[in-house]
């Protein structure tokens, strides 16, 4: 059977064009990836044993492997069914007097991204605001709902914090943003700033901590506490730590005490009580209470644990954090929130759930009004 040369041609032209599509298609892939390796940074860590980080404290889950094969034929329930309603951030204006504490405020932007405005300085947590988490721009979770404020639109910020390196909570794209338009350092924890190290961040700029250590920046005490997950953005895990995040006030004299709690990611552990003891109480914490499945129970909570958790810590308002935006488990959209609001109201928790954007003020939240359900 011959060929014959237009068809030839084509075929040529066809792979052609596939394979400058794919080129495109993967050309952030690299970049993306990081620093290769962290350095010797890590091994001043004694969480840092043979060539990676390991978990402290106890986990009362076990992962068990498998997903019911039934979840997957109820993909709608995962989506919102209508457009998921956005408030434009009303971030607080500078005091006029900085010797007066302003109000204790958070803005939760959707997944883990969140701006806490206390004591007049502000705190961007976990940066996101690519429309996907995943070294390619062109594949992988989706966005659900648009950011309700671009990273070049922040206001100033004093402060951002990243608990570890998964796509979800480490975005190139929104570091260098955020290098361009801010000048806040980079707190973060070990390992992860050579990554940053990597996409152009000054050294300067970049405040590594260990486990329970701490920088006070900007007149802001921040402790690294722990957190029970994992870390890696390409085949390689736990070559960086993870952490949660303590941020109090009160470091110069007769200013007020003022503490806020940040989970990042993480399975429930003991290690919330140790958190308590030695930090609390909180004003309040922002918890993950989404992604989670019976197949990762040691490294995301469920809302239920949420809630234990936040009592553990002795926190005051609790706000869900990681969920809504991104759909990375199983579980139905609204799930996290309708089980939160339930076991909250029952265990005498009080609880504000926010539209991404949305502002809540600590010291009079609004009461959740179920704007979830009407989209699930």
């Amino acid at each position: 059977m011959s060929v014959s040369v237009d068809t030839v041609t084509k075929i040529r032209i066809g792979l052609a064009a596939a394979t400058a599509a794919a080129a495109w298609a993967f050309r952030d892939v690299l970049p993306a990836l990081g620093a290769l390796s962290p350095g010797d940074r890590v091994k001043r860590s004694p969480h840092y044993r043979d060539g990676t980080f390991h978990n402290q404290g106890v986990s009362p889950n076990k992962a068990r492997p498998g997903l019911v094969p039934g979840e997957f034929l109820r993909r709608e329930q995962r989506q919102p069914l209508r457009p998921v309603p956005l408030r434009t951030p009303e971030f607080a204006a500078p005091a006029a007097d900085a010797s007066d504490p302003a109000e204790l405020s958070v803005h939760w932007l959707g997944h883990g991204t969140s701006v806490v405005e206390i004591d007049g300085r502000r705190v961007l947590f976990d940066p996101v605001f690519s429309d996907r988490v995943s070294p390619s721009g062109i594949v992988g979770p989706k966005r659900v709902h648009p950011v309700p404020v671009r990273a070049e639109d922040l206001p100033r910020l004093d402060v951002i914090a990243i608990s570890h390196d998964h796509y979800d909570h480490l975005d190139l794209p929104s570091v260098r943003t955020l290098l361009q338009t801010q000048d806040a350092p980079f707190v973060v924890p070990l390992g992860v700033g050579a990554h940053l190290e990597k996409w152009g961040v000054p050294a300067g700029r970049i405040v590594e901590l260990d486990w329970d250590e701490h920088a006070v920046v900007a007149g802001l005490k921040i402790t690294a506490t722990p957190s029970y997950h994992f870390s890696g953005r390409g085949l390689k895990r736990n070559p960086t730590l993870w952490c949660s995040f303590v941020v109090a006030t009160g470091t110069e004299p007769g200013r007020p005490e003022t503490k806020v709690f940040y989970t990042g990611d993480s399975g429930y552990f003991d290690g919330y009580a140790r958190i308590g003891e030695q930090h609390g109480p909180f004003d309040l914490t922002l918890m993950q209470v989404g992604a989670y499945s019976d197949a990762w129970s040691d490294i995301h909570m469920t809302p239920e644990e949420a809630v234990t958790a936040h009592l553990d810590l002795r926190g005051g308002l609790l706000v869900p954090v990681h969920w809504a935006t991104f759909v990375l488990a199983m579980h139905p959209w609204a799930e996290p929130a309708r089980r939160l609001l339930e076991d909250a109201e029952a265990r005498g928790v009080t609880v504000a759930i926010p539209r991404p954007g949305e502002r809540v003020e600590v010291a009079a939240p609004p009461k959740p009004d179920g704007w979830w359900e009407e989209l699930a």
